[in-house]
């Protein structure tokens, strides 16, 4: 067999090129570039054929995915059990179902009418993370792994986030029974507002009907006065009600769902509609009003008649009726 030419042998491979993009790494261990020397172009042309054989095999493999060999991941690498695992699902299912629930409630506000079941159910799966069970070690592993492994704590802070929005919202106060329920006020509340809202739309109906003016809500402030009365009896109940238990811990807020219908039945009554509830006392109100205006008036008249200067009466004292008496005895005897 005849050697090949030496123009066969000088040919470049195909796989020459790859020689420009190949790492750093690779030129070392082939030998392309010595140990400390600087990083520079190195032609394909100074190799010898050896090391091309070499380097086109390891470009080979890293192409066919290959690479250097099988990984392994390193022993310390954090794996959770199957029983860990599920807990975390659990708490990531029931989170992402309040969330959503929270942010669908936002406007108008219903989160603590809405979501206070989710919200029960996640406080009930952090607990189940939080706790350790049976005091097995692989709990106790499984607590650390999921609330305390990283700085960040992902757990802990969304379930932070949920107790803090449920606090601010003060929806304790619209539950009972451990925040399994809506108390009976809320409800009778709710009812109410419900239906002062029905008649809002209702006679709106029969004024957009009639032959009357768009802006002309007679027929609200006149067919609705009742109902709203009645709404604004029951806040403010609730409000004497919470004040009293002092349940609310930013003050004495109620929760904000019974706060933004409250909010929202005033708006529409005064400033939509210009209604106006007139006051059951007024002739109290009035009579009090005319006292205090005529207290000015009694105080200077009284002051004037009892200040008014008397006729002064000369009463001569006994010692000088005696001595006159005597003066003239004598006068009379001489």
């Amino acid at each position: 067999m005849e050697p090949d030419p030496p123009e066969a042998r000088r040919r470049p491979s195909p796989l020459r090129g790859l020689l420009l993009v190949l790492p750093l790494w690779s030129r070392f261990a082939l030998g392309a570039l010595p140990l400390g020397s600087s990083p520079r172009r190195v032609s394909p042309d100074l190799l010898s054929e050896q090391q091309l054989l070499e380097v086109e095999d390891l470009t080979l493999s890293l192409l066919q995915g290959g690479g250097l060999g099988p990984l392994s991941l390193p022993p310390d690498l954090p794996n959770l059990d199957p029983d860990c695992q599920e807990l975390l699902l659990d708490f990531a299912n029931s989170s992402a179902e309040l969330t959503g629930c929270l942010v669908r409630s936002a406007r108008p506000v219903r989160l603590c009418q809405t979501c206070y079941p989710l919200f029960q159910q996640v406080v009930s799966k952090m607990d189940n993370i939080s706790r350790a069970v049976g005091n097995t070690s692989e709990s106790q592993s499984c607590s650390r792994s999921l609330l305390m492994a990283d700085r960040m704590q992902i757990v802990v802070t969304v379930s932070e986030f949920f107790n803090t929005t449920w606090q601010e919202a003060n929806c304790a106060n619209c539950l009972t029974n451990n925040s399994e329920e809506l108390s009976n006020s809320t409800v009778s509340f709710l009812n109410q507002f419900n239906l002062t809202l029905t008649c809002f739309e209702h006679n709106l109906q029969g004024s957009a009907q009639s032959l009357l003016p768009p802006k002309n809500f007679s027929e609200v402030c006149k067919n609705c006065r009742e109902s709203y009365k009645t709404l604004s009896s029951l806040y403010i109940k609730m409000q004497k009600m919470n004040e009293l238990e002092n349940k609310a811990e930013p003050g004495t807020h109620l929760c904000i769902d019974v706060e933004d219908a409250m909010n929202i039945t005033r708006k529409l009554w005064s400033r939509t509609f210009s209604c106006s509830v007139p006051c059951s006392d007024t002739a109290p109100v009035i009579a009090v009003s005319v006292f205090i205006l005529f207290l000015p008036v009694v105080f200077y008249l009284s002051s004037f008649l009892h200040s008014e200067q008397k006729k002064r009466k000369l009463i001569l004292p006994k010692r000088l009726k005696s001595s006159t008496s005597f003066a003239h005895i004598q006068e009379n005897s001489n």
